[in-house]
Formats: C-alpha cells, structure tokens, sequence
C-alpha cells in the first residue's frame, strides 16, 4: 500500500488541477458549503481515480449517502467498513476488530456502537445494498473467504 499527499502543487504538476477544480465546483453545487472538506476529498478520488472514500459522514445528503445513491464510480466506506472487510479477509481477528473500533471510535468521539456499524455493513453488502456493484465484489469476496462464519463470530463478541 503506497500513501500519497496530494497539495496544489502536485496537481498542478500532474496537470490536473483544472480537473480537480471543477470537480470541486461540482460538489460544492451537491453537497453544500457545509461539507467543504468531504467536497475537496470526494473531488480529489474522483480526480486521481480512487476506487473508494474513507468518510465518517454518513448522514442523509451527506457524501457517503451520496455516492451511494447517485452511484458514483468512488465506493464510500466508513472506518468501521474498513476494520470489518480487514477482518473478513484474514488481515486481523475478531478481538483487534473490535478493539481498533473502539479505539478509533473513542478518539474520533463519534459515539458509534460496533453492534450498530456491524449491523449497517451487513444490511449493506448482505441484506439490501444500495448499488449492484457491491453485490458483484462481495460475492466475490465471500466465495474466497469463510465469511458467514465469521460474521457469526464477529456477532458473538458484542
């Protein structure tokens, strides 16, 4: 995994920083003034490329709900997604799961329970999901690793 920082000057020197400008423009006409930094973070994945987006903004309008309803190419995630498709694939157990949660969870102050972050992503990727194109990648996902069972442990810790 290779972490890159992004400023103006290195768009500039890509020679995207137009792109990335009115991508801005665009998202600041969707999703308000209010979320001015989810807007400079949705519209640099879209200008790089990303495949996803890390938010902790999950509210109605806001960019998580968003992406997901207007089905933009970027997939959002919430940090607790991320720990819990971490563990589906074999990269931490149940109990660091749920410890990282809690400690991001405690450090962040959003006040999230795991129980109802595990319920959300189960309904998401499992039950009833918003986009055709996480069935596709789950499915996948759950045909390489013993998911099911998994969950089930997951559920048993909280």
């Amino acid at each position: 995994m290779k972490v890159c920082s992004y400023t103006n000057q290195r768009l500039k020197d890509l020679q995207i920083h137009k792109i990335f400008e009115n991508n801005v423009k665009e998202n600041r006409d969707l999703y308000g003034a209010g979320d001015l930094g989810e807007v400079y973070a949705i519209s640099l994945a879209q200008t790089i490329g990303a495949y996803s987006l890390v938010t902790d903004d999950t509210k109605q309008g806001g960019p998580y709900m968003s992406l997901l309803q207007f089905e933009d190419d970027i997939i959002p995630f919430t940090f607790a997604d991320v720990l819990i498709l971490r563990y589906l694939v074999n990269a931490a157990d149940e109990n660091q799961t749920v410890s990282d949660f809690e400690l991001i969870n405690d450090i962040s102050e959003l006040n999230w329970s795991f129980r109802s972050q595990l319920t959300k992503f189960i309904k998401r990727f499992f039950k009833n999901p918003y986009r055709s194109e996480d069935t596709v990648w789950i499915k996948n996902l759950v045909g390489a690793h013993n998911i099911k069972a998994k969950l089930e442990r997951l559920n048993k810790l909280i």
